[in-house]
Formats: C-alpha cells, sequence, structure tokens
C-alpha cells in the first residue's frame, strides 16, 4: 500500500482483526478521498498510531487479546493524542458497552451492521471537529501569549511577573526553599533616548532583554520586563550566592553586547546596575517585602557606582 499521504487528504487508521472487515472499510474510505492505514489488532494498533498520527481511529471493539476499549484508553493516554478522535465500532449496543467506549474515551461509536450514510458523515463531522478544536487551541493560546508576554522586548510582562512570583512564593513556602529576585535597571537610559533616540532605545532594550534571557536558563526561571528600562528575575530555589553569580553575569553580558552610549557618566557602553534580594518564605507572607528588598538593593548599587551588583542582606 502506497503510504505517501498528500496534504488535502485525512488519513483514518482502521483497527479490525477481521480482515474482510478492514478491505471493506478501506474500499469505502478510499473513495470518500482518505487515505488509509490498518491494523489487525490492538497491539499493532499502537504502533501504527504512533507512526502514523491519523485523523481518526475506527476501532473495533470486540478483539482477541486487547479488545478495542482497552486499546481506545492506550492509545488516547499518549501524548500527542489529544485531538485524534476514536469511533468505536460495536455489535454491541447494551448501555454497559456504550458506557464502556465512552469511558475508554472514545468520543463515538456505530453499532454493527454498519450502515454506510450514517459512518460517513460521522467521520467527515469528528475530523471537522478535531481541526476546529485545534485551530481554537492554537488562537487561545496565541491570545494568552499576548495577554503575559511584553510585546517590544518579548519576555514575560508585569502581569506574568506578578503572577509568576505569586506562585512561586508559595511553592517556596510550602518547600521550605530560598527564593531569589533581581532587579536590574539599565544605566543612564534616559540621557540614551535623547542621545539616540527611541527607536534606537527600543532596539538597546530588546538586546539588554535577550541578555538578561540567555543568563536566567532553567526553566523555572522567569525574566521580566518589569517597566520601562527596568527588567525582573525570579531565581525559585535559589540562595543569594547563586542569585549574585547570575546577577554579575547580567551585568557581564550586557557589558559585552558592547552597545555604544556616550552619555553614560560610567562607561562608554551600555550598562546595567541590579539589586538582589532572597528569602525563604514563610506559609501566608507576602511577597511585597521581597520585591522591595530587591529595589532598596538596586537603590543602592546605583548610588554607589552604577555598572554593579548589590545584594540585601537580612
Amino acid at each position: 500500500m502506497n503510504n505517501t499521504i498528500q496534504a488535502n487528504q485525512h488519513l483514518v487508521l482502521i483497527v479490525d482483526d477481521e480482515r474482510l472487515n478492514r478491505i471493506r472499510l478501506r474500499l469505502l474510505l478510499e473513495k470518500e478521498g482518505y487515505q488509509i492505514v490498518e491494523a489487525d489488532n490492538g497491539k499493532e494498533a499502537l504502533i501504527v498510531f504512533q507512526e502514523s498520527h491519523p485523523d481518526l481511529v475506527l476501532l473495533d471493539a470486540m478483539m482477541p487479546e486487547m479488545d478495542g476499549f482497552d486499546c481506545c484508553a492506550q492509545l488516547l493516554s499518549l501524548d500527542f493524542s489529544k485531538y485524534i478522535p476514536v469511533l468505536m465500532i460495536t455489535g454491541l449496543e447494551d448501555r454497559q458497552s456504550v458506557d464502556r467506549a465512552f469511558a475508554a474515551g472514545a468520543i463515538d461509536y456505530v453499532t454493527k451492521p454498519i450502515y454506510w450514510p450514517v459512518l460517513r458523515q460521522r467521520i467527515k463531522r469528528l475530523i471537522e471537529q478535531s481541526q476546529l478544536q485545534q485551530k481554537q487551541e492554537i488562537i487561545a493560546q496565541e491570545l494568552q501569549q499576548l495577554v503575559i508576554i511584553d510585546e517590544l522586548t518579548q519576555v514575560a510582562n508585569r502581569r506574568k511577573f506578578e503572577e509568576y512570583f505569586a506562585q512561586e512564593w508559595r511553592r517556596m513556602a510550602r518547600e521550605q526553599m530560598p527564593l531569589s529576585l533581581i532587579l536590574c535597571d539599565v544605566d543612564f537610559f534616559k540621557s540614551y533616548n535623547d542621545t539616540y533616540g527611541h527607536r534606537a532605545g527600543d532596539r538597546c532594550l530588546q538586546k539588554v532583554a535577550q541578555a538578561i534571557q540567555d543568563c536566567a536558563r532553567r526553566s523555572i526561571d522567569l525574566v521580566a520586563r518589569y517597566g520601562g528600562e527596568e527588567f525582573a528575575v525570579i531565581l525559585p530555589n535559589t540562595n543569594a550566592e547563586g542569585a549574585n553569580q547570575v546577577a554579575q553575569a547580567i551585568c557581564f553580558a550586557v557589558k559585552m553586547l558592547a552597545i555604544p552610549h556616550r552619555s553614560s557618566q560610567v562607561s562608554s557602553h551600555v550598562t546595567v546596575s541590579a539589586g538582589v534580594a532572597t528569602i525563604i518564605p514563610h506559609p501566608g507572607s507576602d511577597f511585597e517585602q521581597t520585591i522591595l528588598a530587591a529595589d532598596r538593593a538596586l537603590y543602592q548599587a546605583k548610588s554607589i557606582g552604577r555598572d554593579r551588583v548589590f545584594t540585601e542582606t537580612s
């Protein structure tokens, strides 16, 4: 059988231990323009399913060794199966069998003998619904990204920062582990904008944001634009020493960008100042005090010369 699938054709996996049933279904579905892959038992279906990623599974309920109910449950436990509908074919129409089909994850069922016009319409409808659901979720994810991502720098925005900081605060309080916060500010950024213009200022912030992002590499770390030329870095399960190392790396990385800044009073290139605060949260306590502590540390870094890190000690 030719396994090449054209872009405009949908792929249906037929699972049935009866060869004649598979042939009949394949011929009917191919006339409708579907591509077909087949399996004659549950174990083979799992293999073919993972290899082919079909658009729909047509699954016989009554098979030896692994019946369709168990097969359906295992198919839908796979990570990529979220949008793949399973249509169960059963010779039984009693309530228990129907309940088992839906409990296993089947989205619909048809009974034997199969009435082709009904099956044809159900397959078409289920694939269309699945594709619509995928499109809607993609749109929802894109909209969600717009809500939590800073448009200019493409790091998290202030809203995401506050949500994530509260979340990690509660988690670190439960686990009694340290939570660190770094606040970074681009030195003499107003002068930079006045000298080079706001478009250049935007490009500068984009480069600085990427440099900070490169220094906070763990999946649990979060870099956010806190406001204007200020950035925040949330470092869960990180002590003061570790946070200080990240902050030093950020300052160095921004320097290495070598963005000219002739209006700076500390360097010929763009630099940042950073304030670090670390705490082991107590259950029920407020994370605002840690933000204030990091802000005080940032103020100290600026007041003693900028282009440096200051760590708040408790």
